[in-house]
C-alpha cells in the first residue's frame, strides 16, 4: 500500500473546543487535525450531539461512573473514528463517480503532490471507469489523522469527597488513558512542558511501544520551543522504551493560545538547529530505546523509527509555507488561527467569527487572563470581557468555577483553587483590602486588576462550540474566550475550506492586507516589544540574576538578527519583499540596541 499524505499542512489544537470536532469536518479530505481532550464535559456533550446526528447508539456516561473522565474520552474518540471512516468511504465513492468532485479535490491538493499528478492523469486521459479510480484511491488516499492534545501541566489531583484519588485519576493521566484505550491509530500531542509523572504513565499502555514489525499503533508528538528541550524530553521517554515520532516546533510568541516565550531564541535559528542536528536527536533516542526495550524483553527495532519535524505559529502565505518545508526539510506546517474563519473546519459561533474577521492588528494582544499565570493570546471585544467586567463593577468578581480544570493553586485550599474563581479572588481581595492604607491608590488598583483580570477559560473556551451546535449552556454567564494568534489580523473575511487550502498552496489568495510582515519579521518585532515591556513593567527588586537573564535575551535576539540578515541575503525565496524585509530587520536591530538593560547600583 503506497498511501500518500495528501497534505503538507495540519490544523493544530485550538482552545478546548475550537477543534473538538475538526476531524469529523475535514479528515475525509486527508487533512489532519488535533482534538483537545482536556475537558471531558464538552467531550460528552459533543458525543451526544454527534451520536444523534449520525444515528449512532448513545448512552450517557455520568460522573457516577467509576472512571467517567477516561471513559467519556474513549467513547468520543471511538465515535469520531467511526464517523470519519464512514465519511471517508463516502468521499472516495463521490470522487470515483463525479468528475466535478474529482476536479474540485485535485484543485485542493499541493501542486507537487504525487496524488494530485496521479488523479489529474485520469482526467487528462479521459478515464471515467469508476472501479479504476476507486482502486487508485484505495491504494493512495488515507484520511487525515485524528490526533489529540494533552496540556501536561493541567493535571490536577482529584478527590472522592475528601479522599484524594490515586494519581492515575489526575486530569491529564485520565485523559491519556482515555486516548490509549480508544480504537484510534494516531498520535497524542503533549504541550506545555515536561511532566515526568505523566510521561512515566505511558509505560502502562502497549500501543505506545513498537510491535514486531516496528510499527506504533499510537504515537507521541512533543510540542517544543527549542532543540535542547526536545533532546531532554525525547531521551527521557526513550529510556522508558518510548519513541517520540514528531517534534512540533511552535513559535514562542507568534502563536495562538498560551504564549511560552523563549529566552530570546527566534524561530529561524531554532529550525536551523533542528535541521543540523536531527540525526543526533534520532541516534541518541534510538540507542536509549534499544537498551530499554531489550531490558523490558519487548520487540526491538533494528533501525531508528521515523521521526518528523514540523513547525507552526504565524505562517500566513503559500511562499512562507513552501520556504519552511524546503529550507528546513520539514514534514508539515501547522496552520491554526486562519482556520477559525473557516466554518467547515472549526467549531465557532457566528458572532465571534465576525469579531475575528473584523479585528485589526491592534486588537490582538498578549493578556494576563489565564489562571495558569502564562501570557495568553487575546482579542479585544469578546463577550467574556463584557461579562467579566460587569461582575467586577458589581463587586462580584470571579467565576463560580464549575469545572475546576485549572484549580491548581494550593495556597489557600489543599484541593486546589483556580485563580479565576470567586473563592480565590475573594480571599485575595480581602488580603488587599487589609493593606489598603499602606500602599498608594495607584498600586492598589494595579494589584486589584491583577487579581480580577483572570478569566474562566474552562467555560469561556467551550461556549462557542455549544452556541454553534445549539447545545444548552447552563450556569453563570461567561461569554466566549478565544485565543487566536496575532497572524489572524491579516485575514478579514469568512473563508471556505477549499479557498483556505488553495491559499496555503498558492492557488488562491484569501489575504487582503498587503502590509503583513514576513512570519520571521513579525515574531522578531514581538520579541523586541516583549523585552521592552518586561523591563519597563518590572516591579520586583532588581537582582543580578534578572539582569543576566535580560542580557542573555537581548544577545540571543541579536544573534537571531545576524542569522536572518544572512538568510535573507542568500535565500531564493521572498524576492519581491527582500529589500523591505531586510530594512525591517535592520530597524528592529536598531531598536534592540536602544533598549537599555538596567544595572545594579551598589549602595
Amino acid at each position: 500500500m503506497n498511501k500518500i499524505n495528501a497534505h503538507t499542512f495540519h490544523i493544530p489544537v485550538m482552545g478546548l473546543a475550537y477543534t473538538i470536532d475538526s476531524p469529523i469536518r475535514v479528515a475525509q479530505y486527508g487533512i489532519s487535525s488535533v482534538i483537545s481532550i482536556t475537558d471531558d464535559e464538552v467531550i460528552e456533550k459533543m458525543r451526544a450531539f454527534y451520536s444523534e446526528k449520525f444515528e449512532q447508539p448513545y448512552q450517557e456516561i455520568t460522573q457516577k461512573f467509576h472512571d467517567y473522565r477516561a471513559e467519556r474520552i474513549t467513547h468520543y474518540l471511538n465515535l469520531v473514528d467511526t464517523i470519519v471512516k464512514e465519511k471517508f468511504e463516502n468521499f472516495k465513492n463521490e470522487l470515483a463517480e463525479s468528475k466535478t468532485s474529482l476536479e474540485n479535490y485535485i484543485a485542493m491538493l499541493p501542486n507537487k503532490s504525487d496524488l494530485k499528478k496521479g488523479l489529474q492523469g485520469f482526467i487528462d486521459d479521459g478515464i471515467t471507469i469508476k472501479e479504476t479510480i476507486k482502486s487508485y484511491l484505495e491504494q493512495h488516499l488515507a484520511p487525515g489523522d485524528i490526533d489529540v492534545n494533552i496540556m501536561t501541566k493541567v493535571d490536577k489531583d482529584n478527590f472522592d469527597k475528601n479522599d484524594q484519588l490515586p494519581v492515575e485519576f489526575n486530569d491529564a493521566h485520565a485523559a491519556l488513558r482515555g486516548f490509549a484505550n480508544s480504537n484510534l491509530t494516531s498520535s497524542v500531542v503533549l504541550s506545555a512542558g515536561m511532566n515526568p509523572r505523566l510521561y512515566s504513565y505511558f509505560e502502562n499502555f502497549k500501543d505506545f511501544f513498537p510491535d514486531f514489525n516496528s510499527d506504533l499503533k499510537k504515537k507521541i508528538i512533543l510540542k517544543v520551543s527549542d532543540f535542547r528541550s526536545a533532546m531532554i524530553q525525547g531521551n527521557f521517554l526513550a529510556k522508558k522504551g518510548l519513541w517520540v515520532s514528531e517534534y512540533r516546533i511552535e513559535s514562542g510568541l507568534n502563536c495562538g493560545g498560551h504564549a511560552f516565550a523563549t529566552d530570546g531564541y527566534l524561530m529561524g535559528p531554532i529550525l536551523e538547529e533542528f535541521k543540523e542536528k536531527k540525526n543526533q536527536l534520532v541516534q541518541s533516542a534510538h540507542d536509549l530505546l534499544v537498551k530499554a526495550l531489550g531490558q523490558k524483553e519487548m520487540p526491538v527495532p533494528e533501525k531508528p523509527l521515523a521521526l518528523k519535524i514540523t513547525a507552526q505559529g504565524g505562517v500566513g502565505t503559500a511562499e512562507e509555507h513552501e520556504f519552511l518545508l524546503e529550507n528546513y526539510n520539514l514534514d508539515s506546517i501547522g496552520w491554526g488561527s486562519p482556520f477559525l474563519l473557516v466554518p467547515e473546519a472549526t467549531s465557532l459561533d457566528n458572532e465571534t467569527r465576525a469579531l475575528l474577521a473584523n479585528a485589526k492588528e491592534d486588537d490582538f494582544y498578549l493578556s494576563n487572563i489565564s489562571p495558569l499565570g502564562v501570557p495568553f493570546n487575546s482579542v479585544r471585544g469578546t463577550s467574556n470581557e463584557y461579562w467579566k467586567q460587569k461582575r467586577i463593577d458589581e463587586n462580584n468578581a470571579g467565576s463560580s468555577c464549575p469545572k475546576r480544570l485549572l484549580a491548581l493553586s494550593k495556597e489557600h485550599d489543599d484541593k486546589g483553587l483556580c485563580m479565576a474563581s470567586k473563592k480565590y479572588q475573594d480571599i485575595k481581595l480581602e488580603e488587599l483590602e487589609a493593606k489598603k492604607d499602606d500602599i498608594s491608590s495607584n498600586e492598589f488598583d494595579k494589584i486589584k486588576n491583577k487579581i480580577t483580570e483572570k478569566a474562566c477559560l474552562c467555560v469561556g473556551l467551550v461556549n462557542a462550540a455549544y452556541l454553534e451546535n445549539d447545545i444548552k449552556i447552563k450556569g453563570q454567564q461567561q461569554g466566549i474566550v478565544i485565543c487566536p494568534g496575532p497572524n489572524l489580523a491579516y485575514f478579514d473575511t469568512e473563508i471556505s475550506l477549499a479557498d483556505m487550502v488553495k491559499h496555503i498552496y498558492g492557488n488562491a489568495s484569501v489575504m487582503t492586507d498587503a502590509n503583513r510582515p514576513n512570519v520571521f519579521v513579525k515574531e522578531l518585532r514581538m520579541y523586541v516589544e516583549y523585552l521592552r515591556n518586561e523591563i519597563s513593567e518590572y516591579t520586583n527588586e532588581l537582582s543580578s540574576g534578572q539582569i543576566k537573564k535580560w542580557n542573555s535575551f537581548k544577545n540571543n535576539l541579536l544573534e537571531g538578527i545576524n542569522y536572518y540578515q544572512n538568510l535573507f541575503d542568500t535565500t531564493e525565496f521572498f524576492k519581491n519583499e527582500k529589500t523591505k524585509i531586510q530594512n525591517q530587520i535592520k530597524q528592529y536591530q536598531l531598536e534592540l540596541h536602544e533598549i537599555e538593560i538596567p544595572s545594579l547600583v551598589l549602595a
